[in-house]
């Protein structure tokens, strides 16, 4: 009778590990900190490249969004360096290495704070403080450009996202070549998918181009298609998702006849079928037939007999690009085509790029669209080249939104540094220790910076900060590392210049992901449920009594499990048999 008033302890199933208390957030800030090494060579202009392979594929980069993606992290609380890199190049394109590399400095610096026994909530709350501060103080040296000098500012942050690239050496071409395709786009909208990037191997990287329109590689055609038209001014576009392919009447159809001598009448109908098809499509007045499904040999010389062109397997992206920048629907069916679904360009053409030919589709009306055609010897190194293009087309895209920048190269951030020690020294209490921390961890980029390019990065943060102390009216705001000279110099003036959205989500995004490390003070984990091919257990909280099997989770709270609930050992009336884990 006493043991049943004796309150149950409820344990984990067997195997599963528990860590708690400031080991497991020591830990979770070690991990971190292991995870930010392997991407701190990467920063800069004179950063190193990595060369990362599964057996399978081989990839060189030094992306910092590309290098977390493809690490491999089973630790649990490193992958959140992971979620804020991919976040990082999703909102801004550019800055993924910093923001890893911030945030585990933040970590570092603070790591100590934990050791002596500062609890983690009052380190949170005073590096929320200083990211506040930080963003404040940004968004007030922001500068902006307006009028003529705004193509050059758009030129030089799209340079600036490109020094870090393996392009840099091209960026005289490519800076202006994106800023081309991104202004050419709607800009209420900006919808960067209107943007195709195609690599076309073989050639030099000087012979990339901009195509202003869609461009998307010929597709396999049949026999009939070099008699279709190659250039056509202002053609009606067809878009369809239909296979215009005899076979698929065969296959899609089961017919049974009692007479040999109606086999004819059947073979003739599906003849029929497929040139009903093929007319009403030349009747609503379409020169340019495009389908996502195969477009077959009849129908391919049914066509160039009557001067339209078409293409089929057309890739799913390469459709909706046409159907965005033409103004055509995709359609399901030839059936009361209207003309009012047909879209229109002021010029079709198809021209060959290396050994590849691309049809290509300009003057569009709808919503302007461009195509950057990529050249180069390699597919790793066009690869790579995409990737550096994008970062550069994102960028674009943010300073066209803001219209402010400000200045790289490490400036931004000692200034952040000179800003968030003064105001320390003017608050009283633990904050003051864990903002001027936070002021600490901001000197890692152009310390980075200057350790990559092979300058002493004493000597140069010394000079930094010598420069933002002491300068007078605000002179030495912009001062950052010169790698080309091994030096300092104002960066502003310099050209290097990063939309002031990317320092902004950077320093957000870096402080989030620490506050959140240093909330974790448990971690449980079940090695055997990690296995593959692990069996799904459902929820178990240790053996029943006597140790046999698994209790469930009304039972180990001290119900009866489900035969609790359904009855001792009987099942409810028209219940024939119960299957379930831990039930009767």
């Amino acid at each position: 009778m006493q043991n049943a008033f004796q309150p149950q302890i409820i344990l984990l199933r067997e195997g599963t590990d528990t860590s708690q208390g400031k080991a497991q957030i020591i830990s979770n800030m070690n991990a971190c900190m292991a995870v930010a090494e392997v991407v701190r060579t990467t920063l800069g202009p004179r950063g190193m490249d990595k060369l990362m392979s599964n057996g399978q594929r081989t990839t060189i980069s030094n992306d910092g969004a590309t290098i977390m993606r493809l690490l491999d992290i089973v630790h649990p609380a490193a992958k959140t360096l992971v979620d804020i890199s991919m976040a990082q190049d999703a909102e801004v394109g550019d800055g993924t290495t910093s923001v890893v590399l911030l945030a585990a400095e933040i970590l570092k610096e603070v790591k100590d704070f934990v050791e002596d026994g500062l609890h983690p909530r009052v380190i949170i709350r005073g590096l929320r403080e200083s990211s506040l501060l930080a963003t404040k103080t940004i968004e007030a040296l922001a500068v902006k450009r307006e009028g003529p000098e705004f193509r050059s500012l758009l030129e030089k942050c799209a340079g600036t996202a490109l020094n870090s690239k393996l392009i840099a050496r091209q960026k005289h071409l490519f800076a202006p070549m994106i800023v081309d395709a991104v202004t050419s786009l709607d800009p209420e909208i900006c919808d960067i998918k209107l943007i195709g990037i195609k690599k076309v191997t073989g050639g030099s990287v000087t012979e990339s181009q901009l195509i202003n329109g869609v461009a998307f590689k010929k597709t396999f055609s049949y026999a009939g298609f070099e008699q279709q038209p190659k250039h056509l001014t202002n053609p009606k576009i067809l878009l369809l998702n239909v296979e215009l392919e005899l076979k698929s009447e065969k296959e899609n159809a089961e017919v049974r006849i009692t007479d040999p001598d109606q086999y004819q009448s059947i073979v003739d109908a599906e003849w029929t079928i497929i040139y009903e098809k093929l007319d009403n499509c030349i009747k609503c007045g379409a020169q340019i037939v495009l389908s996502r499904l195969p477009i077959g040999d009849v129908a391919t010389q049914y066509f160039a007999d009557r001067g339209v062109f078409c293409a089929g397997r057309v890739p799913v992206d390469d459709m909706e690009r046409v159907g965005l920048a033409t103004g055509a629907s995709v359609q399901t069916s030839v059936n009361d085509l209207k003309p009012s679904i047909l879209g229109t360009c002021a010029l079709f053409e198809e021209k060959g790029l290396g050994d590849e030919r691309y049809n290509i589709f300009t003057g569009c009306q709808s919503a302007k669209a461009a195509t950057i055609i990529l050249r180069g010897g390699g597919e790793q190194f066009l690869e790579e080249t995409e990737r550096s293009v994008h970062d550069a087309v994102m960028i674009v895209k943010r300073t066209l939104a803001s219209r402010s920048v400000v200045a790289g190269g490490g400036a931004i951030e000692l200034e952040l540094s000179k800003v968030l020690r003064e105001h320390s020294r003017t608050i009283l209490g633990k904050q003051q220790l864990v903002m001027n921390a936070f002021a600490r961890a901001l000197e890692v980029i152009p310390r980075q910076l200057a350790e990559n390019a092979g300058i002493d990065s004493t000597d140069v943060l010394n000079q930094l900060r010598k420069e933002h102390s002491t300068a007078i009216n605000g002179s030495g705001v912009w001062m950052g590392v010169d790698v080309l000279n091994e030096g300092i110099c104002n960066t502003l003036e310099a050209g290097v210049w990063e939309p002031a959205a990317n320092k902004l989500n950077s320093i957000a995004s870096a402080t989030e992901a620490a506050c959140c490390i240093l909330g974790i003070d448990e971690t449980v984990r079940n090695p055997q449920s990690e296995k593959p091919g692990a069996p799904s257990q459902g929820v178990g909280l240790g053996a029943g009594p006597g140790g046999k099997g698994q209790r469930m989770v009304s039972e180990a709270m001290g119900g009866g499990g489900m035969s609790g609930m359904m009855g001792r050992g009987k099942m409810r009336k028209g219940v024939q048999k119960f299957k379930g884990r831990g039930g009767a």
